[in-house]
C-alpha cells in the first residue's frame, strides 16, 4: 500500500443495540462498530481505540449511545484503527465588551407645578445611596410556642 493512509469519518447508528438484552447492549455496540468497519473499509483486522470503548461504556452496559461519530484509519499493514472523531473548530476572537460605568453624581429633579399646585422637591437616589440611608430594622428572635406537658402514663405491670 502507498504511504498515504486512508482516513474516513463515519457516524455509526447503534439504535439496533436496544433490541438485545439489557446486560449485553454495550458488548453488542462494540460488535456493531466492528461489523460496520469491516463492511465499509473491506478489512477484517480491526482495532478499536480505548477512547471509543470508553464512550460506549460511559453510561454502563445497559445504555450505550444511540449513535457515535468515529474516524477510521487504514494503516500500511492493513489494520483498521477506529478512533474518536474530534471536530476541529476554528476559534474566532470575541471582542471583550467593557461594562457600563456607573457614576455617583446625582442631581435633584424638579417637578414643575401646574397652575394652582405647590412646588415639590423630589431628590433622586442611586441604589447604593438607598441602601446606605435606609435604617436597618432589628428583628427579635421569636420565642418558640410553649408546649403543654402531659403527664406520662405509668408502665403497665405484667404478671
Amino acid at each position: 500500500m502507498s504511504q498515504e493512509q486512508l482516513e474516513r469519518v463515519y457516524t455509526i447508528p447503534l439504535g439496533k443495540v436496544l433490541l438485545s438484552a439489557n446486560t449485553h447492549r454495550a458488548v453488542r455496540a462494540i460488535n456493531m462498530i466492528k461489523e460496520f468497519a469491516r463492511r465499509h473499509m473491506k478489512t477484517y483486522e480491526i482495532k478499536i481505540d480505548e477512547e471509543v470503548s470508553h464512550q460506549i461504556w460511559a453510561r454502563g452496559v445497559r445504555s450505550p449511545p444511540r449513535k457515535i461519530r468515529v474516524k477510521m484509519t487504514k494503516t500500511d499493514e492493513g489494520h483498521i484503527l477506529v478512533s474518536s472523531y474530534e471536530e476541529e473548530v476554528e476559534s474566532t476572537a470575541i471582542p471583550e465588551v467593557e461594562p457600563p460605568k456607573v457614576t455617583k453624581e446625582v442631581e435633584a429633579e424638579k417637578i414643575e407645578p401646574e397652575e394652582g399646585e405647590v412646588e415639590e422637591y423630589v431628590p433622586t437616589k442611586t441604589s447604593e445611596e438607598e441602601i446606605k440611608e435606609e435604617p436597618k430594622k432589628e428583628s427579635k428572635p421569636k420565642a418558640a410556642p410553649k408546649k403543654e406537658s402531659k403527664p406520662k402514663a405509668a408502665p403497665k405491670k405484667t404478671k
